[in-house]
Protein backbone atom coordinates (compact mmCIF):
# COMPACT_ATOMS: atom_id res chain seq x y z
CA UNK A 1 0.00 0.00 0.00
CA UNK A 2 1.37 3.41 -0.92
CA UNK A 3 2.44 5.56 2.00
CA UNK A 4 0.69 8.90 2.41
CA UNK A 5 3.30 11.42 1.32
CA UNK A 6 3.25 15.19 1.50
CA UNK A 7 3.28 16.51 -2.06
CA UNK A 8 5.08 19.86 -2.22
CA UNK A 9 3.04 22.73 -3.63
CA UNK A 10 5.59 23.28 -6.38
CA UNK A 11 5.20 22.91 -10.11
CA UNK A 12 7.56 20.46 -11.76
CA UNK A 13 6.92 22.20 -15.07
CA UNK A 14 8.91 25.36 -14.37
CA UNK A 15 12.25 26.29 -12.86
CA UNK A 16 12.45 25.67 -9.12
CA UNK A 17 14.13 28.41 -7.01
CA UNK A 18 15.00 25.83 -4.31
CA UNK A 19 14.25 28.56 -1.79
CA UNK A 20 13.07 26.12 0.86
CA UNK A 21 16.59 24.66 1.00
CA UNK A 22 19.56 26.21 2.75
CA UNK A 23 22.29 26.85 0.17
CA UNK A 24 25.59 25.89 1.81
CA UNK A 25 29.08 26.14 0.29
CA UNK A 26 30.89 23.12 1.73
CA UNK A 27 34.64 22.62 1.40
CA UNK A 28 35.96 19.08 1.68
CA UNK A 29 39.25 17.65 0.38
CA UNK A 30 40.20 21.18 -0.79
CA UNK A 31 37.17 21.38 -3.07
CA UNK A 32 34.13 23.59 -2.48
CA UNK A 33 30.67 22.69 -3.78
CA UNK A 34 27.23 24.07 -3.14
CA UNK A 35 24.99 21.73 -1.18
CA UNK A 36 21.24 22.20 -0.70
CA UNK A 37 20.09 21.21 2.78
CA UNK A 38 16.62 20.91 4.31
CA UNK A 39 14.83 19.05 7.08
CA UNK A 40 15.83 17.46 10.35
CA UNK A 41 16.84 14.01 11.50
CA UNK A 42 19.52 11.67 10.10
CA UNK A 43 21.20 12.74 6.88
CA UNK A 44 20.40 11.40 3.42
CA UNK A 45 22.64 12.38 0.50
CA UNK A 46 20.51 12.87 -2.65
CA UNK A 47 22.57 12.91 -5.85
CA UNK A 48 20.78 14.20 -8.92
CA UNK A 49 20.41 12.57 -12.29
CA UNK A 50 21.62 14.12 -15.52
CA UNK A 51 21.38 16.99 -16.38
CA UNK A 52 21.17 18.35 -12.81
CA UNK A 53 18.94 19.24 -9.88
CA UNK A 54 15.69 19.54 -11.84
CA UNK A 55 12.30 20.39 -10.30
CA UNK A 56 11.51 16.64 -10.20
CA UNK A 57 14.77 15.81 -8.44
CA UNK A 58 13.95 18.56 -5.92
CA UNK A 59 10.47 17.06 -5.50
CA UNK A 60 12.03 13.71 -4.57
CA UNK A 61 14.38 15.45 -2.12
CA UNK A 62 11.38 17.08 -0.46
CA UNK A 63 9.73 13.68 -0.08
CA UNK A 64 12.87 12.50 1.71
CA UNK A 65 12.84 15.61 3.90
CA UNK A 66 9.16 15.12 4.78
CA UNK A 67 9.83 11.50 5.71
CA UNK A 68 11.95 12.65 8.66
CA UNK A 69 15.44 13.24 7.28
CA UNK A 70 17.90 16.03 6.64
CA UNK A 71 18.50 16.15 2.90
CA UNK A 72 21.98 17.01 1.66
CA UNK A 73 21.78 17.53 -2.12
CA UNK A 74 25.13 18.48 -3.71
CA UNK A 75 25.33 20.43 -6.94
CA UNK A 76 27.40 18.17 -9.20
CA UNK A 77 26.55 19.46 -12.69
CA UNK A 78 24.04 21.56 -14.56
CA UNK A 79 22.03 24.63 -13.56
CA UNK A 80 20.44 24.08 -10.16
CA UNK A 81 16.64 24.10 -10.17
CA UNK A 82 16.39 24.35 -13.95
CA UNK A 83 13.76 22.60 -16.03
CA UNK A 84 15.97 20.47 -18.29
CA UNK A 85 15.97 21.54 -21.93
CA UNK A 86 17.44 19.56 -24.79
CA UNK A 87 20.11 22.09 -25.74
CA UNK A 88 21.30 22.96 -22.24
CA UNK A 89 21.02 19.38 -21.02
CA UNK A 90 23.08 18.02 -23.88
CA UNK A 91 25.85 20.54 -23.18
CA UNK A 92 25.90 19.53 -19.50
CA UNK A 93 25.95 15.85 -20.44
CA UNK A 94 28.83 16.26 -22.89
CA UNK A 95 30.93 18.19 -20.37
CA UNK A 96 30.33 15.59 -17.68
CA UNK A 97 31.21 12.71 -20.00
CA UNK A 98 34.73 14.05 -20.60
CA UNK A 99 35.25 15.24 -17.02
CA UNK A 100 38.01 13.56 -15.04
CA UNK A 101 35.75 13.78 -11.98
CA UNK A 102 33.31 11.23 -13.41
CA UNK A 103 35.20 8.98 -15.89
CA UNK A 104 31.89 8.07 -17.47
CA UNK A 105 33.30 5.29 -19.68
CA UNK A 106 35.43 3.50 -17.07
CA UNK A 107 34.01 0.07 -16.25
CA UNK A 108 36.42 -0.97 -13.48
CA UNK A 109 37.17 2.38 -11.90
CA UNK A 110 35.32 4.54 -9.41
CA UNK A 111 34.58 8.17 -10.24
CA UNK A 112 37.01 10.45 -8.37
CA UNK A 113 34.03 12.54 -7.24
CA UNK A 114 33.01 9.68 -4.94
CA UNK A 115 35.89 10.54 -2.58
CA UNK A 116 34.34 13.99 -2.06
CA UNK A 117 30.90 12.44 -1.64
CA UNK A 118 32.22 10.07 1.03
CA UNK A 119 33.68 13.06 2.85
CA UNK A 120 30.29 14.77 2.56
CA UNK A 121 28.60 11.74 4.11
CA UNK A 122 31.02 11.76 7.05
CA UNK A 123 30.49 15.50 7.51
CA UNK A 124 26.69 15.20 7.31
CA UNK A 125 26.73 12.39 9.87
CA UNK A 126 28.77 14.50 12.27
CA UNK A 127 26.32 17.38 11.89
CA UNK A 128 23.05 15.41 11.97
CA UNK A 129 23.91 12.50 14.26
CA UNK A 130 21.94 9.29 14.32
CA UNK A 131 23.22 5.81 13.50
CA UNK A 132 24.37 6.73 10.01
CA UNK A 133 23.62 8.22 6.62
CA UNK A 134 21.54 7.24 3.60
CA UNK A 135 22.70 7.82 0.02
CA UNK A 136 20.84 7.67 -3.27
CA UNK A 137 22.19 8.23 -6.75
CA UNK A 138 20.23 8.45 -9.97
CA UNK A 139 21.25 7.73 -13.56
CA UNK A 140 24.70 9.34 -14.03
CA UNK A 141 25.24 9.27 -10.24
CA UNK A 142 23.41 5.98 -9.69
CA UNK A 143 26.52 3.92 -9.02
CA UNK A 144 28.02 6.44 -6.61
CA UNK A 145 25.99 5.28 -3.60
CA UNK A 146 27.76 1.91 -3.81
CA UNK A 147 31.24 3.47 -3.79
CA UNK A 148 30.13 5.62 -0.85
CA UNK A 149 29.80 2.43 1.22
CA UNK A 150 33.56 2.73 1.77
CA UNK A 151 32.60 5.46 4.25
CA UNK A 152 31.49 3.78 7.49
CA UNK A 153 28.74 6.36 8.10
CA UNK A 154 26.80 5.23 5.00
CA UNK A 155 24.32 2.54 6.02
CA UNK A 156 21.55 2.77 3.42
CA UNK A 157 22.69 2.87 -0.24
CA UNK A 158 20.16 3.14 -3.10
CA UNK A 159 21.02 2.89 -6.80
CA UNK A 160 18.33 4.32 -9.09
CA UNK A 161 18.88 3.32 -12.73
CA UNK A 162 22.71 3.34 -12.41
CA UNK A 163 23.87 4.22 -15.92
CA UNK A 164 27.66 4.32 -15.79
CA UNK A 165 29.83 3.21 -17.44
CA UNK A 166 28.54 4.08 -20.87
CA UNK A 167 29.43 1.55 -23.54
CA UNK A 168 29.56 -1.49 -21.24
CA UNK A 169 26.09 -2.78 -20.24
CA UNK A 170 27.57 -5.10 -17.61
CA UNK A 171 30.03 -2.57 -16.19
CA UNK A 172 29.65 -1.50 -12.56
CA UNK A 173 31.80 1.66 -12.45
CA UNK A 174 33.69 0.70 -9.31
CA UNK A 175 37.25 -0.50 -8.81
CA UNK A 176 37.43 -4.28 -8.14
CA UNK A 177 39.26 -3.87 -4.82
CA UNK A 178 36.68 -1.34 -3.65
CA UNK A 179 33.86 -3.64 -4.72
CA UNK A 180 35.40 -6.46 -2.68
CA UNK A 181 35.63 -4.20 0.37
CA UNK A 182 32.01 -3.14 -0.06
CA UNK A 183 30.92 -6.79 -0.27
CA UNK A 184 32.86 -7.59 2.91
CA UNK A 185 31.24 -4.69 4.73
CA UNK A 186 27.74 -5.66 3.60
CA UNK A 187 28.28 -9.16 4.93
CA UNK A 188 29.99 -8.08 8.14
CA UNK A 189 27.35 -5.50 9.10
CA UNK A 190 24.33 -7.30 7.62
CA UNK A 191 23.57 -4.45 5.18
CA UNK A 192 21.87 -4.44 1.78
CA UNK A 193 21.86 -2.36 -1.39
CA UNK A 194 18.57 -1.38 -3.03
CA UNK A 195 18.53 -0.81 -6.80
CA UNK A 196 15.85 0.06 -9.36
CA UNK A 197 15.48 0.05 -13.12
CA UNK A 198 12.78 -0.20 -15.75
CA UNK A 199 12.73 -3.43 -17.71
CA UNK A 200 13.30 -1.75 -21.08
CA UNK A 201 15.76 0.93 -19.95
CA UNK A 202 18.41 1.35 -22.65
CA UNK A 203 20.88 3.06 -20.30
CA UNK A 204 20.66 0.68 -17.33
CA UNK A 205 20.19 -2.78 -18.79
CA UNK A 206 19.64 -6.22 -17.31
CA UNK A 207 23.34 -7.07 -17.72
CA UNK A 208 24.31 -4.46 -15.14
CA UNK A 209 21.93 -5.75 -12.49
CA UNK A 210 23.12 -9.29 -13.20
CA UNK A 211 26.72 -8.16 -12.66
CA UNK A 212 25.80 -6.54 -9.34
CA UNK A 213 23.99 -9.71 -8.31
CA UNK A 214 27.05 -11.84 -9.07
CA UNK A 215 29.33 -9.45 -7.19
CA UNK A 216 27.16 -8.83 -4.13
CA UNK A 217 24.97 -11.91 -3.91
CA UNK A 218 21.84 -11.61 -1.81
CA UNK A 219 23.10 -8.28 -0.44
CA UNK A 220 21.97 -6.74 -3.74
CA UNK A 221 18.20 -6.26 -3.95
CA UNK A 222 17.44 -5.35 -7.55
CA UNK A 223 13.93 -4.20 -8.45
CA UNK A 224 12.87 -4.28 -12.10
CA UNK A 225 9.77 -2.21 -12.87
CA UNK A 226 7.53 -2.82 -15.89
CA UNK A 227 7.80 -0.29 -18.69
CA UNK A 228 4.02 0.10 -18.51
CA UNK A 229 4.48 1.68 -15.07
CA UNK A 230 6.42 4.66 -16.43
CA UNK A 231 4.74 8.03 -16.73
CA UNK A 232 4.38 9.67 -20.15
CA UNK A 233 7.06 11.76 -21.79
CA UNK A 234 6.88 15.53 -21.46
CA UNK A 235 4.93 17.35 -24.15
CA UNK A 236 7.47 20.19 -24.23
CA UNK A 237 9.19 20.14 -27.63
CA UNK A 238 12.54 21.15 -26.10
CA UNK A 239 12.46 18.71 -23.19
CA UNK A 240 15.80 16.95 -22.56
CA UNK A 241 14.27 13.54 -21.83
CA UNK A 242 11.95 13.72 -24.83
CA UNK A 243 14.99 14.17 -27.09
CA UNK A 244 17.62 11.94 -25.50
CA UNK A 245 15.92 9.33 -23.30
CA UNK A 246 13.75 7.18 -25.60
CA UNK A 247 12.89 4.46 -23.05
CA UNK A 248 11.47 4.44 -19.51
CA UNK A 249 14.38 5.42 -17.29
CA UNK A 250 13.95 7.80 -14.34
CA UNK A 251 12.16 5.74 -11.70
CA UNK A 252 11.91 8.48 -9.06
CA UNK A 253 11.64 11.65 -11.13
CA UNK A 254 10.56 12.06 -14.75
CA UNK A 255 8.81 8.70 -15.07
CA UNK A 256 7.38 8.52 -11.55
CA UNK A 257 3.57 8.35 -11.35
CA UNK A 258 2.52 9.72 -7.97
CA UNK A 259 -0.65 7.70 -7.47
CA UNK A 260 -1.85 4.84 -5.30
CA UNK A 261 -0.69 1.42 -6.53
CA UNK A 262 1.70 2.71 -9.21
CA UNK A 263 5.01 0.78 -9.37
CA UNK A 264 7.10 3.95 -9.24
CA UNK A 265 5.21 5.36 -6.24
CA UNK A 266 5.65 2.01 -4.50
CA UNK A 267 9.39 2.15 -5.26
CA UNK A 268 9.63 5.61 -3.72
CA UNK A 269 7.81 4.43 -0.61
CA UNK A 270 10.02 1.36 -0.31
CA UNK A 271 13.10 3.60 -0.41
CA UNK A 272 11.73 5.91 2.29
CA UNK A 273 10.92 2.87 4.44
CA UNK A 274 14.45 1.53 3.83
CA UNK A 275 15.95 4.81 5.04
CA UNK A 276 13.68 4.80 8.10
CA UNK A 277 14.61 1.24 8.98
CA UNK A 278 18.36 1.64 8.54
CA UNK A 279 18.59 5.09 10.07
CA UNK A 280 16.19 4.41 12.96
CA UNK A 281 13.54 6.96 12.03
CA UNK A 282 10.06 6.17 13.32
CA UNK A 283 7.84 4.93 10.49
CA UNK A 284 4.96 7.38 10.47
CA UNK A 285 2.47 8.84 8.02
CA UNK A 286 2.78 12.39 6.79
CA UNK A 287 -0.13 14.62 5.81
Amino acid sequence: MTTSTHTPLRSVHQDDPLDDFEHRPITLLDQTRKVYCAGSGPAVIVMSEMPGISPRVARFARWVRDAGFTVWMPSLFGRDGALPTAKEGRAVFERACISKEFRAFAANESSPITAWLRALAAHAHAVCGGPGVGAIGMCFTGNFALSMMLEKAVLAPVLAQPSLPFGDPAGMHIAPDELARVRQRLEREDLTVLAYRFEGDSFCRAERFAAYQRALGDRFLGRVLPDSGAGPQSERPDDFFRHYVPTPHSVLTVHLVDAEGEPTASARDEILAFFRRRLAVENHEHP
